[in-house]
């Protein structure tokens, strides 16, 4: 059974100088979301004891360099309560001026409606959408986890942070909270400490209209260690459970939390008014008197506060101050060690690991062909040894993806050294614990499942491209190709709706060089996810040397085949169909018609280009233009022009054999011909 924590007395008053700083935090807030006139103001002022706990007390950080490589992390899975984080990041010294904290939620701010990744200093990941702090957290347990199994050595324990979480009861709903639970209680992570902030109220009222479970047991099934505080204003209650926690090294930590949502607005407390809505002018007059505040006075921050959380956050620097003393004796005992998390600091990567990057010839598959996908793991098993920090796995689908790293072991209790993650049948916190992984400086991650299931996906991957952070989703079985298992797992829109995410990288290789080319590509990619999107059949393993090209698939697109003399229209391609649109080329010229290929694996690369390359792709002149694709056509038009057409999927696919999908959806090299021929009017 949970371990329940009772309160020994009420709430301290306004003397205390302990209580007046967390109720100045609750002030703070509720004036922020008041001035805002948009925001959620109750659980800033429910959950301020644990914050001041943990920012006064508990947590290990230096507010002047918030990167630095031991700091514990913190996070707001509830990410609603935002402007509890930033009061504590205001008040603690980090770059946010009061100012910053008057500018809640306006125009290009630093204090933005949910916390962000990459804009606010302090923000370890951007969180919002409910579960997905929960899971980003169990990622970065995983990767501090992985870097003590490889950097960590007798007298020289460099990393061994905590991961806090303040979670809600809408964290505890999403699936995804599950998902990774699971997963934390199975890798018996002993570095998170989790506050579970039960205050029984959501948007549409109590939480007893849909949730009911007891939260304690269920993650004690999954392997926790559970602790229980039955009133969030216990001080000593909540240090004692939090101290708890810390001392648990063999299991995830949770602790419930028994809180009163808007705790000190007489007219709101424990209702659902206070979540999503300000309190009101008249309200939060109220709430100031209820604390001892001036109620014409707003922003106000006594003295005594500022300079309590000021020393919390300077006491941080002296932390910090003596963990670069222990860098520079581990640099002296362990030079190469050192020099590889160096490295990866300054987000480097190794020297000449290129060199060990593929290639393939025809004889190195049957009859010349390799599927995309089994090129793919030849090439992640011949790089692994030179980018030590490449690590990753898959959902339960390792055989199919290939995405086993052959000459490592697997990441399990027993040795978090191991490079392969088994993240189970569970796509969607996968992606959110890659996403943890991936604002880890040292760790390359890497996760891999159908390309249908990163519909699953989806919340984590437009989460990395906001945080433009760049975790490689391996997404194989690509299209209809994949055959017999029929339209349920036959990817038709899934390629444009990646393709549609800002700051998304997407590369469909068509064939083995150009797998080793992405891989390449996006190992060297900044500024947002990746998603490397490989065949389950056999391709043609094409050599470049039997064709006038300029092959670069660098570049996103570039002209694989180039007609002997001037072309009279353009065929392009991404993935398996390349191999079909060079079949129709030389059709074509059987026929006297003169037909440029272009392979275009990224549209992302290619629109990085400049003009002139562009036009030497496209060239304004020749508009008569056939785009080719297993896949939805949305999108293709932009390259194609008023004058051209599209080969795609315009209805969903069906169970049988690839050739013969291939033949019932018109992508044989004898109708890729005849719509050739229609569109020059031939």
């Amino acid at each position: 059974m949970p371990t329940t924590i009772l309160a020994k007395e009420p709430a301290a008053d306004t003397d205390n100088l302990e209580q007046l700083c967390i109720d100045t935090v609750r002030v703070l807030s509720a004036d922020a979301v008041q001035k805002a006139n948009s925001g959620h103001p109750g659980t800033p002022m429910a959950t301020a004891p644990m914050g001041h706990l943990l920012w006064g007390k508990h947590l290990r950080y230096d507010p002047k360099d918030p990167g630095w490589p031991n700091r514990d992390r913190f996070v707001l899975s509830a990410g609603h309560a935002c402007m509890l984080q930033y009061s504590f990041l205001y008040l603690t010294g980090y770059d946010l001026s009061l100012e910053d904290i008057k500018q809640f939620r306006q125009l290009h701010s630093k204090t933005p409606g949910h916390p962000e990744y990459g804009l606010t200093p302090g923000i370890e990941v951007t969180t919002g959408p409910l579960g997905q702090g929960f899971a980003n957290g169990i990622g970065l347990a995983i990767a501090q986890k992985h870097l003590a199994a490889r950097f960590n050595k007798p007298g020289f324990e460099l990393f061994n942070y905590t991961i806090y979480a303040i979670c809600s009861d809408g964290d505890m709903m999403e699936g995804i909270s599950g998902e990774a639970a699971s997963i934390a209680g199975h890798l018996r992570l002993g570095n998170v400490v989790y506050l579970y902030d039960d205050n029984h109220i959501s948007i549409e009222g109590n939480t007893n209209i849909t949730f009911q479970e007891d939260v304690g047991k269920r993650f004690e099934a999954y392997g926790w260690h559970v602790q229980a505080v039955e009133d969030g204003n216990d001080l000593a209650a909540l240090d004692r459970a939090i101290t708890a926690a810390k001392q648990e090294t063999g299991r995830p930590s949770l602790i419930r939390v028994r809180t009163h949502i808007a705790y000190g607005s007489p007219n709101k407390v424990d209702t659902a008014a206070a979540h999503g809505s300000p309190l009101g002018v008249e309200e939060v007059k109220l709430v100031k008197k209820f604390f001892g505040f001036d109620p014409e006075e707003s922003f106000v921050v006594p003295g005594k506060v500022l300079e309590y959380y000021r020393a919390a956050g300077e006491r941080g620097m002296g932390m910090e101050e003596e963990w670069n003393k222990l860098f520079e004796g581990y640099k002296k005992e362990f030079p190469e060690l050192a020099g590889e998390y160096e490295l990866a600091l300054e987000g480097k990567l190794p020297t000449g690991w290129e060199k060990k990057i593929p290639s393939f010839r025809t004889t190195d598959g049957k009859e010349g062909k390799l599927s995309t996908r089994v090129a793919s793991g030849k090439v992640l098993n011949n790089i692994a040894a030179s980018l030590p920090g490449l690590i990753g796995g898959s959902a339960d689908l390792a055989p199919s993806t290939e995405t086993h790293l052959k000459e490592y072991a697997s990441f399990q209790p027993d040795d978090y050294g191991g490079r392969n993650f088994h993240f189970g049948v569970r796509e969607h916190s996968m992606g959110a614990i890659l996403n943890g992984m991936a604002v880890t400086k040292g760790i390359i991650p890497f996760g891999a499942t159908f390309l249908i299931f990163s519909d699953y996906m989806r919340p984590p991957i437009r989460l990395a491209a906001i945080m433009k952070i760049r975790p490689i989703f391996v997404y194989t079985h690509d299209s209809i190709g994949l055959g017999e298992d029929g339209t349920t797992h036959q990817p038709v829109e899934q390629l444009a709706a990646l393709r549609a995410i800002p700051n998304m990288m997407v590369l469909r290789p068509a064939d083995a060089n150009e797998t080793a080319q992405a891989w390449k590509s996006a190992l060297q990619h900044t500024g947002g996810p990746v998603a490397i999107v490989l065949t389950r059949q056999n391709v043609a393993i094409i050599e470049t040397g039997g064709y006038k090209t300029t092959g670069d698939a660098s570049k996103g697109a570039y002209i694989l085949s180039e007609p002997e003399r001037a072309p009279e229209l353009i065929l392009m391609a991404s993935g398996s169909e390349v191999e079909l649109v060079l079949q129709a080329q030389q059709k074509l010229n059987e026929n006297g018609i003169a037909a440029r290929v272009v392979s275009m694996p990224s549209w992302e690369l290619f629109e990085k280009q400049d003009d002139n390359y562009k036009q030497r792709i496209f060239p304004k002149g020749l508009k008569k233009r056939l785009a080719v694709e297993a896949a939805s056509p949305m999108g293709w038009h932009r390259y194609v022009t008023d004058e051209g057409d599209v080969l795609g999927m315009t209805r969903f696919g069906e169970s049988a054999p690839a050739g013969d999908l291939f033949k019932e959806f018109g992508f044989t090299p004898g109708n890729v011909v005849a719509r050739a021929k229609a569109l020059l009017g031939r």
